[in-house]
């Protein structure tokens, strides 16, 4: 009676282990299928903005002009660039899933003013509240200690992707 007993404790943990492992296994595929579709609704293809004024993206400073800011690495969606359409000057930057209040009604670039300062903060395609939202940098929270925030938006024009 008393190795049946030990026995049915034996089955009964290993039952228990093989539910907890298949368990540990399904979460990381269920949380995966969840977020494809969020990843795939920010931005992809080309932006092409016209910025009239000097502003920051991260660290780097750059000139009003004209712009297009694309996906850098399609498997990640978290790498951007700009680049000014003279090819003169570029940055890199890390984004992050955005969602708007609503949709917007046409594509855009949303700059955080702070004073004379602007900085790149979120990006949306027309009729999609879901976009790409910049991590902060450091020099931006430096600048925008005790500095009241003020939204400047920049519309663009969305060219998609065809063929490289």
């Amino acid at each position: 009676m008393f190795t049946e007993s030990i026995q049915k404790t034996e089955t009964n943990r290993k039952k228990g282990g093989v539910q907890q492992f298949l368990s540990f296994l399904l979460l990381p595929v269920f949380a995966l299928t969840i977020f494809a579709g969020k990843a795939s609704a920010q931005i992809e293809g080309d932006l092409d903005a016209e910025i009239p004024f000097q502003f920051h993206v991260g660290t780097r400073e750059l000139p009003a002009g004209k712009y297009r800011i694309h996906v850098l690495d399609e498997g990640s969606l978290r790498v951007m660039e700009i680049t000014s359409t003279d090819g003169s000057t570029s940055a890199l930057f890390q984004v992050q899933e955005s969602d708007a209040k609503s949709a917007p009604a046409q594509s855009e670039l949303i700059f955080n003013k702070y004073g004379d300062n602007y900085f790149l903060s979120k990006l949306y395609d027309e009729g999609d509240p879901s976009g790409s939202e910049l991590i902060e940098s450091r020099y931006e929270k430096q600048i925008s200690k005790g500095a009241v925030v003020a939204e400047e938006h920049v519309p663009t024009n969305h060219k998609m992707q065809q063929g490289n």
